[in-house]
């Protein structure tokens, strides 16, 4: 029997930027908003705190949910290797806590090459994943009008 992996996942806005996760694969470049898989006995919020100091180095201050969306592998680009991957991630907005700057993170996910802050005016450029919140970023924020964004990529 499959089973279905949570997750949770920080959006940072920081002086007109996203920081981002840049991860490479075989088809190049991408980036991903920091975080990842929920461990049992965590929380939600409790697994973006280790999740984010393990990524980025840094401890964040989560506010508020901003979206939830779900990820069943064989229904999109990357089939062939996530065609039993079923993921439910839950996206805060979060801050960077007081003084804390990113940095080298204690344990980088497998694909992880650096931690880039992308200008919102050009995210179009970048190849950011998941594909379906790139609308709802503008100049000034990120502003998602459905709280559930189904299965998407």
């Amino acid at each position: 029997m499959q089973s279905i992996r949570t997750a949770s996942r920080a959006l940072i806005l920081k002086n007109g930027k996203l920081l981002t996760i840049q991860m490479r694969d075989s088809s190049g470049i991408f980036y991903i908003l920091p975080g990842g898989g929920q461990q049992h006995g965590e929380t939600l919020k409790e697994s973006l705190i280790r999740e984010c100091k393990e990524e980025i180095g840094a401890l964040v201050t989560i506010k508020e949910l901003l979206y939830v969306r779900e990820y069943i592998g064989r229904n999109h680009e990357f089939k062939k290797s996530h065609r039993d991957f079923h993921q439910v991630e839950s996206v805060f907005r979060c801050d960077l806590s007081s003084s804390e700057e990113i940095g080298d993170g204690s344990e980088l996910d497998k694909k992880q090459i650096g931690v880039e802050w992308l200008p919102l005016g050009r995210l179009k450029e970048y190849r950011l994943l998941p594909k379906i919140i790139r609308p709802f970023f503008n100049h000034s924020g990120f502003n998602c009008p459905n709280l559930y964004l189904g299965d998407a990529n």
